[in-house]
């Protein structure tokens, strides 16, 4: 023990908790498992939520607004996402980006999207694009291959009569 201080207990190298190899959790315990609380609840309404449901349903008929808003809520959740309506021109090759990232720029001077919606438009387009590519790619390396092995079989039987018609 030099200048007061006390030993590092074994395994708390680097900031471990726990010696190397020991689980920090030996009991085994479920680690995010619900409170007592919240189990009896559950268990004070199980059976009772088409009740409650109903009842819900009766006082926003009636016109409690509280009733009102826990029921809409569940028929229409908040949307998180807009369908965007524009045209957008068929992308088959590189040649249709283009055209088809006009379109989303006109859509967006026009108002018909907004920025972020044009944002994620484009990234579409672009990962389209990029699987065009690779496709492209893939297609160009099989068909160098091919023929570097229909090259290599030639050579190969050229290789074989050679020495017959070579003299």
């Amino acid at each position: 023990m030099a200048d007061g201080v006390p030993p590092k207990p074994p395994g708390r190298a680097r900031g471990r908790p726990y010696e190397k190899g020991r689980s920090g959790n030996p009991a085994n315990r479920r680690t995010g498992s619900r409170n007592n609380t919240t189990l009896a609840a559950a268990a004070l309404l199980a059976g009772e939520s088409e009740t409650l449901t109903r009842k819900a349903v009766e006082l926003a008929l009636v016109g409690d607004p509280t009733a009102m808003r826990l029921c809409l809520e569940r028929i229409l959740p908040p949307l998180r996402e807009r369908t965007v309506k524009f045209a957008l021109p068929p992308i088959e090759s590189a040649a249709d980006i283009a055209p088809a990232m006009k379109a989303v720029t006109s859509a967006l001077a026009g108002g018909a999207i907004t920025p972020g919606e044009a944002e994620r438009i484009a990234s579409v387009v672009d990962t389209f694009m990029q699987a065009l590519d690779t496709s492209d790619f893939d297609r160009r390396l099989q068909e160098l291959e091919d023929s570097s092995k229909a090259r290599a079989a030639a050579e190969h039987a050229d290789a074989g009569r050679g020495w017959l018609y070579n003299r």
